[in-house]
């Protein structure tokens, strides 16, 4: 339970940001996962069926965004990844009674929606990073940050995920109430080449940009990630659904932000890329 000490240094963290505010709170450190090497690339399409997914764990189920003290999630979501000399895979299990989407453009804001979310810094230094958002649809938001928000960062909007191949299955029936729904499932390949450097922000103007492109990563490096659900509560409108007025989203993620933030990479977990043939399963962390 938050008292008012804890609400006093949650406020104050607006103003002294979020390193005094992830101290005073004592947080816990975040996950790590290891991510296997697939010796055949998993096939694109949402069943998550393939060799690689066998051998690799499930990650622990995704919390509050908050942390583990608010209540958990009403459904569960986990994920697994692995990876190859191509790229990086990730499945998504999302357990969903209500499937809903609205958006089928590519870069409307699709957390408007329920989506599932990936964040990447491939060299960890906190500055440049990459967000994949995607609904039930199918439907994309991909953007670029140099640095992030609070910092004062620009969102590229016009940075693109090029040659990201992505599926979607789903276990029920999108905006339809009148059947029984349980899920859907998101699995994706993100190609090294997608992580170049990008030498502008939004508005044209030169940024730092890492090393780190077009290659794949050393067996053994750890790449800074984090994976976020957002889930809207729903009412029935007919035979479709709608937001319920007045209430806010949920956010769900794989490790605990500590505050409603994604964008601090500091807080995000951590992906160990395991030498070829080197993992055998075995117990989240």
């Amino acid at each position: 339970m938050r008292d008012a000490a804890s609400v006093a240094v949650r406020l104050a963290a607006g103003a002294v940001g979020a390193v005094a505010w992830l101290g005073a709170v004592g947080c816990s450190e975040p996950r790590t996962i290891r991510a296997p090497f697939a010796l055949t690339a998993p096939v694109i399409d949402g069943r998550g069926d393939d060799a690689v997914w066998q051998s690799a764990a499930w990650s622990a189920d995704f919390v509050d965004i908050e942390g583990p003290e608010r209540p958990t999630p009403r459904q569960r979501t986990r994920v697994k990844m692995a990876w190859s000399d191509v790229g990086l895979f990730i499945l998504a299990e999302l357990d969903e009674i209500d499937l809903w989407a609205t958006l089928r453009t590519h870069d409307e804001i699709v957390f408007h929606d329920n989506d599932f979310e990936v964040f990447i810094d491939p060299d960890g230094d906190g500055r440049e990073y990459y967000e994949i958002e995607v609904n039930a649809y199918g439907t994309v938001f991909d953007l670029y940050l140099p640095v992030a928000y609070r910092a004062g960062g620009i969102a590229n909007h016009g940075w693109t995920a090029r040659g990201m191949r992505l599926a979607i299955a789903l276990d029920g029936t999108v905006n339809d109430n009148r059947d029984r729904d349980r899920g859907w499932t998101v699995e994706m390949e993100l190609p090294w080449t997608l992580f170049e450097p990008v030498a502008t922000d939004a508005n044209g103007v030169g940024v730092m940009t890492f090393q780190q492109c077009k290659r794949p990563p050393i067996a053994g490096d750890a790449w800074r990630i984090n994976f976020s659900r957002v889930q809207w509560q729903l009412e029935r409108v007919g035979t479709g659904y709608g937001k319920v007025p007045g209430r806010a989203e949920d956010n769900w993620v794989w490790t605990p932000q500590w505050m409603i933030d994604m964008h601090v990479p500091q807080r995000w977990g951590r992906v160990v890329f395991d030498a070829p043939r080197a993992f055998s399963g075995g117990r989240a962390q």
